[in-house]
């Protein structure tokens, strides 16, 4: 386990030759990223493709082993990590945030060693015997983003390699610091040449999704982006796993208990300061509970304190870069010039330094603003008035994403009916946006293909192949 300073002197390229990456809660400098060029992900590529035969022949015990040692190396140095994904992503320490993020990336690398996959016997009636195995794809292209940087990482490259793929990371240019230091400590025990990370720009990114020696391309991010991806691999023919973008909608029935889910909601919306793709972006509420769940949520919403990640106190933090600011700040704006209204927030104090927009809560809005159709992924919850479920439900589902989505009620079978009229990969009951490695996870419509997690998304990483005879 390295020191914190020492962390970051590993990963920072010779003086003066890299890219300083600033603090969104301060302004100040955090560390100096590596400007890796096309040229150094051509080295990579031909080093992953090398390494990736010998890795694939040791077996899924022998790389599954692997994998639980790269856990126990990202344990040991957990602190360190979630320090510097606080300065530089800058998310709080505490709360479901820095150190909730690292001890995920442990999480899931355990469960992903852990997940079974045996052969699959389709046919065999005396006469036909038909067996399904999944081979590797060689080498994993993964593409992330800067709102859970560590986190996706892992979920990419842990079933990748588990399954005897080699892999080379593109992270996002915001957070690039927090990728390279979590490669590092994974790479302490790792085999050379399985797992490399080019911290580069776009033209680094263009050439992995078109690169033929890349078997398959993971990418989180936004739908744009994911769809240049789709075109650059067309002519390669490459797998595609792409989570995209979405704009979550929660449906609270009328029969909910607007104190006992009040927090709940919070956590589903605002979670990493509402910086999540699987965040609950939009919240429809029956009438007759509709002024009580407003008045809980805003009570539950005014005691969570924001800050400085570093300071043990604060639970939400900045957005991580200003453009991402702007789009939550002009999105309110437009909100509260149409005639919404803002129960909570919306007054940034722009006098401090930091990207930090407050914890915004606004009601009575119409269902085609902007703040409710456009993806804020930011601080701000729209919260709209329904009357009956078959108008909260049009409504929910009246947008062309389709990630997640939550239902909340008391009765579970009124719920479960509800959910299954949802457009979305997970539909989630009396919670949102709740992940676990065991569980498959995708989008509908525009919000990605492909499934990420459990043993589906592992298949995912591997090409079937039925041996019949």
């Amino acid at each position: 386990m390295e020191t914190y300073d020492a962390l970051l002197a590993s990963i920072a390229p010779a003086a003066g030759t890299g890219r300083i990456i600033f603090d969104p809660a301060t302004g100040e400098a955090v560390g100096e990223a590596p400007i890796h060029d096309v040229d150094y992900l051509e080295r990579a590529v031909a080093a992953a493709v090398a390494a990736q035969p010998a890795w694939a022949a040791l077996g899924h015990d022998a790389r599954s082993a692997v994998l639980l040692k790269a856990a126990d190396a990202v344990e040991r140095s957990a602190e360190e990590l979630a320090r510097l994904l606080s300065r530089e992503q800058g998310k709080p320490l505490n709360g479901p945030n820095a150190r909730f993020e690292v001890g995920a990336c442990v999480a899931w690398l355990r469960a992903t060693a852990s997940l079974p996959l045996e052969p699959e016997t389709i046919v065999d009636d005396g006469e036909t015997r038909a067996e399904l195995n999944y081979r590797p794809i060689g080498v994993v292209g993964a593409i992330g983003p800067w709102n859970w940087p560590m986190m996706i990482t892992v979920w990419q490259l842990a079933p990748a390699l588990r399954m005897g793929n080699t892999v080379v990371v593109k992270p996002s240019e915001y957070t690039p610091l927090s990728v390279l230091a979590l490669v590092k400590v994974i790479n302490e025990e790792l085999p050379e040449g399985l797992l490399a990370v080019v911290s580069g720009g776009r033209d680094v990114g263009a050439r992995l999704a078109e690169h033929p020696a890349i078997g398959k391309v993971m990418f989180t991010g936004s739908t744009a982006t994911g769809s240049a991806i789709i075109k650059s691999s067309a002519d390669t023919v490459k797998r595609l796993t792409l989570e995209l973008g979405g704009n979550d909608a929660g449906i609270v029935l009328p029969d909910a208990d607007p104190k006992a889910i009040a927090q709940d909601i919070f956590w589903g919306a605002f979670i990493n300061t509402g910086q999540t793709c699987a965040a609950l972006k939009r919240l429809y509420v029956h009438d007759d509970i509709y002024d009580a769940v407003c008045e809980e949520l805003t009570a539950v919403a005014e005691a969570m304190p924001m800050g400085n990640g570093l300071d043990e106190n604060n639970v939400l933090g900045p957005l991580q870069n200003k453009a991402q600011y702007d789009v939550v700040a002009n999105l309110v704006e437009a909100a509260r010039a149409s005639g919404a209204r803002v129960l909570l927030g919306g007054n940034p104090d722009t006098s401090q330094p930091g990207y930090f927009y407050p914890t915004t809560l606004v009601a009575d809005i119409d269902n085609d603003n902007p703040l409710v159709a456009e993806e804020q992924f930011g601080p701000a919850l729209p919260i709209i008035r329904y009357s009956t479920i078959d108008e909260a439900v049009e409504k929910a589902n009246g947008l062309d994403v389709g990630l997640g989505a939550s239902v909340w009620s008391r009765d579970l079978a009124a719920a479960r009916e509800v959910a299954a009229r949802i457009q979305a990969g997970t539909v989630w009951i009396n919670r949102h946006g709740a992940v676990d490695p065991r569980i498959p996870f995708g989008g509908a419509k525009k919000s990605g293909y492909g499934v990420e997690f459990g043993v589906e998304g592992l298949k995912a990483l591997g090409v079937p192949q039925v041996i019949n005879g």
